[in-house]
């Protein structure tokens, strides 16, 4: 899982980071040599039953999302039929024989089969993904396979508690999940741990309920009908993917749209290029070291993007479009102008607030506002002394200095500490 918005840069983990990673990657590697190998020696169980959730594994890899954020279940089928698999312990009636294994040996290579495709075309998910999977299904094997095939779980579970039984181990898989992928990301980006675990437990909300209902559902079915209901129960699913990517396509149109009207400015010649760009994915960086996620972080973009559409009512530009080095009267003036301009393009009413309170005292300001206003402070300032004495370091230790009246200094350390992570420094623009 990924940001939601990068700094645009390539950043260099951080030696906990690379630990962790090693250690995640490790784990991985370790299992699945292991169950290769053992698969390979005794043979597969069942195969028709292997080949079957292997195919619908695959097809659910072959079927992901292309317009989710990284950071969010892509591939809810694949998902989905991989924890059925690692949850089955009958087939029509009939006992199965699979291990854990053969569970994780099918779903590595349906996984791999699934992801191939779309990495020759250079639109794959990453290898986080594939670790991701197999350690999450490896759980859910691990805690239901040797105790079903004991013969142990039928004597204290009985029919009427069995389907709760998988909803509550469906729901442990998932918090290992999210407990995983934040951990991963926090290692990759640095970004404090509690919000990112906090924003993949509010993603369990939305498509993770969904997919871990559909493996508890497909398991059960298959355990009383046989390898017939495997495409029967897929069906809900698999409308659930289709109107999730059309949701996720009008978003993305929608944002695209608030960059094309941010870049208005630009072309009109009243910012430099790329300013709105470098000034959203910096204040979205600097969000989320702060803590915000989700729906908070999208506003603070939105808003960031439009944060300067208010200049468009000037007669004559401001020189390389520094509106922190202009008197607080011209300021107020092009926020109020800003915020009514966002308005009337349908946003929420959040982002226009943070718009039009970018000229107001910082202590008056919600979080955003101060943010977008740090950040912009510092992209204007370093463009209009590239090259100066000290260059990004002596702007930010500026911004400290203004820190008792118009920054926050909570606001300009999370900066600092993202600049120095590797965050593109927006003196090296063209």
């Amino acid at each position: 899982m990924t940001p939601h918005a990068s700094t645009g840069s390539t950043t260099l983990l951080s030696a906990p980071g690379s630990l962790i990673i090693a250690l995640v990657y490790t784990a991985a590697g370790s299992l699945v040599c292991a169950s290769l190998a053992i698969t390979l020696w005794t043979g597969v169980h069942q195969p028709g039953v292997a080949l079957a959730f292997g195919a619908l594994i695959a097809v659910g890899e072959l079927a992901r999302c292309k317009t989710v954020p990284s950071e969010r279940e892509a591939a809810p089928l694949g998902a989905a039929g991989a924890l059925a698999y690692a949850l089955l312990g009958e087939c029509g009636g009939g006992p199965t024989s699979h291990g854990v294994f053969q569970v994780t040996t099918v779903v590595f290579a349906a996984v791999l089969t699934g992801v191939v495709p779309h990495v020759a075309r250079g639109r794959g998910p990453s290898l986080d993904h594939v670790v991701r999977r197999v350690l999450t299904v490896g759980f859910a094997a691990v805690c239901f396979q040797p105790l079903y095939n004991s013969g142990e779980l039928p004597l204290w579970t009985d029919d009427s508690f069995y389907a709760l039984f998988l909803l509550v181990l469906l729901l442990l898989t998932a918090l290992c999940d999210a407990v995983l992928a934040a951990l991963m990301l926090w290692a990759r980006t640095g970004f404090p741990y509690l919000p990112l675990l906090r924003e993949e437990l509010r993603a369990l909300l939305g498509i993770g309920s969904a997919v871990c209902a559909t493996g508890a559902v497909i398991a059960l079915a298959v355990a009383a009908a046989g390898l017939w209901a495997l495409p029967v129960f897929c069906v809900p699913l698999l409308l659930t993917q289709l109107s999730f990517q059309r949701y996720e396509r009008v978003r993305a149109t929608y944002r695209q749209t608030i960059v094309s009207l941010a870049r208005a400015t630009e072309i009109a010649g009243y910012t430099p290029h790329g300013h709105a760009r470098r000034v959203a994915e910096l204040s979205c960086a600097v969000g989320r070291e702060m803590g915000l996620t989700g729906q908070d972080l999208t506003v603070l973009e939105y808003a960031a993007l439009m944060h300067d559409i208010g200049q468009l009512s000037l007669v004559d530009p401001v020189p390389n479009g520094a509106t922190a080095l202009l008197p607080v009267a011209d300021q107020h003036r092009i926020a109020l102008l800003g915020g009514a301009v966002a308005r009337q393009t349908g946003v929420p009413a959040a982002v226009a607030v943070i718009v039009e309170r970018q000229a107001d005292p910082y202590r008056d300001q919600p979080l955003a506002a101060r943010i977008v206003r740090t950040v912009n402070a510092y992209d204007d300032l370093t463009g209009a002394h590239r090259g100066g004495a000290g260059g990004a370091l002596g702007v930010l230790e500026r911004l400290r200095l203004a820190t008792g009246e118009d920054h926050q200094l909570e606001v300009v350390e999370s900066l600092a500490r993202v600049l120095a992570r590797g965050a593109p420094a927006p003196a090296q623009r063209g």
